[in-house]
């Protein structure tokens, strides 16, 4: 993309904005798989290749969220400062702050290259699941939302694992979209994203996911991006696009059982001009992520990325079984179909005809071994997205188990819902049953924390 000086006639290209995040200071162990290598070396091969000598390129110092950024999208049991360190804060506002340029102009695309990842992060955070606490890409939406007006957000994740923390966040939010291809659930973490999850009754099919079998490789990688994600995010009209750039889809990864190789990557990133991509996944430390991520940079910045290949890859070197290839090609027309009668299908019939839906769910936290049960409802109003209640109970271990109660008001949302909910809030404190009641409206930019056995509020506004 370029932009006229006006009065002089020079055309100039807006850059690429790059934010390295290593996060030293951060880890599960020292020699688990989410670890700084998986920076240090795209940083090494990045430095090797002059990229950050390019005139394209523009790299920017992270910087710290707030501890409201955090609570305007989760509920962190019992408080923000008790599940996020200072990495964490850094690897989310890393995204604030690349978001904020492309918003102003400054850029036309960032990459944000940080740890620790978060799309497996959820609207209620008990603890660390999936290697992620806090969720970077929803505390984006949200931050554009209230800092500038940006409505209309879609999200494609292209992590191996499906983005659970992401689509439950936005599960009922008609003004995202997320679509998510991944290793199908039923052989990888966390054994979610299936077809038929296609978002709650305000948001039908605003969730798109494409579960595809082991050992799918960059033919029909291009199949669902093509036929899939790009006429759909077209259609959706985003004014932001935002790539969850999980790389552990690639041929070497050690969790994961895909085929794809860097150029896929970068084909991918080309085709779909994200305005902003978030690291996710990607374990293969040397032999992947220092190519993909080149890959990556470079198809931001416009610039060839033909020379990048993997020195143990070749083309023809994987096949793909005609019988998978068939069945994500039904896949994507029965997504394609659940699409394009979104608004078309009986929601009442889908989801019944009572003053709320509801949902029963249970969420394993396989980091911290902690056992989520939680209900979920959602107001049925024909004027707004509705508000959302969480009952939550969590178990670690012999630990007495952590009850909360959570009330959090969409940014859309009409007086009526709003009104209603602050009722719904008072009244879970008058009860007195949950350790920790919430309230979260987002239309007012407010969050309030509960503490029952204080007998105390504590108020964050934005």
């Amino acid at each position: 993309m370029a932009i006229l000086e006006q009065g002089v006639g020079l055309v100039i290209n807006k850059k690429t904005g790059l934010i390295f995040f290593p996060a030293f200071d951060w880890a599960i162990s020292p020699t688990h798989p989410e670890r700084e290598e998986r920076l240090l070396y795209t940083r090494d091969q990045i430095f090797e290749e002059g990229v950050m000598d390019l005139p394209q390129i523009h790299e920017y110092a992270p910087r710290l969220a707030s501890l409201h950024d955090v609570s305007r999208t989760h509920f962190c049991v019992p408080r923000v400062q008790s599940q996020v360190t200072e990495a964490h804060l850094i690897a989310a506002g890393s995204t604030l702050q690349l978001g904020d340029s492309v918003v102003s102009g400054e850029i036309k695309n960032g990459f944000a290259m940080v740890r620790p990842p978060g799309h497996h992060a959820m609207r209620v955070v008990h603890g660390n699941r999936g290697f992620c606490s806090i969720n970077n890409e929803a505390i984006l939406v949200e931050y554009l939302r209230r800092r500038h007006g940006i409505r209309k957000i879609a999200i494609v994740d292209s992590d191996a694992h499906h983005g659970d923390g992401t689509q439950d966040l936005f599960y009922h939010d008609p003004d995202v979209l997320f679509i998510s291809f991944h290793q199908d659930g039923r052989t990888i973490f966390p054994g979610t994203g299936f077809t038929n999850e296609l978002g709650g009754p305000g948001a039908y099919a605003r969730t798109l996911n494409v579960p595809l079998p082991p050992g799918t490789a960059d033919e029909t990688f291009m199949y669902v991006v093509d036929n899939l994600v790009l006429p759909v995010v077209k259609d959706f009209q985003p004014e932001i696009i935002i790539n969850s750039a999980g790389q552990d889809n690639h041929y070497t990864d050690p969790l994961g059982s895909m085929r794809f190789t860097a150029r896929a990557y970068a084909d991918f990133t080309k085709k779909l001009k994200p305005h902003l991509a978030v690291l996710e996944g990607g374990y293969a430390i040397e032999t992947a992520l220092p190519y993909i991520n080149l890959a990556i940079i470079l198809a931001l910045a416009d610039v060839d990325y033909s020379y990048v290949m993997e020195p143990d890859y070749w083309p023809g070197r994987f096949k793909e079984s005609p019988e998978k290839t068939a069945q994500v090609h039904r896949m994507v027309e029965q997504l394609l179909e659940s699409w394009a009668n979104r608004d078309k299908v009986d929601i009442p019939k889908i989801f019944g005809v009572g003053k709320y839906y509801q949902r029963k769910k249970f969420i394993y936290y396989d980091t911290d071994y902690i056992e989520e049960e939680q209900i979920e409802k959602v107001r049925m109003c024909a004027d707004c997205p509705g508000y959302i209640i969480i009952e939550s109970r969590a178990e670690r271990g012999y630990r007495a188990p952590v009850r909360i109660y959570a009330v959090s008001i969409p940014f859309q949302a009409c007086h009526s819902c709003q009104s209603e909910a602050y009722d719904v809030y008072e009244q879970a404190k008058k009860q007195g049953e949950c350790d920790y009641i919430y309230m979260q409206d987002k239309s007012t930019d407010t969050c309030i924390t509960y503490e029952k056995d204080k007998g105390q509020e504590w108020v964050s506004e934005g």
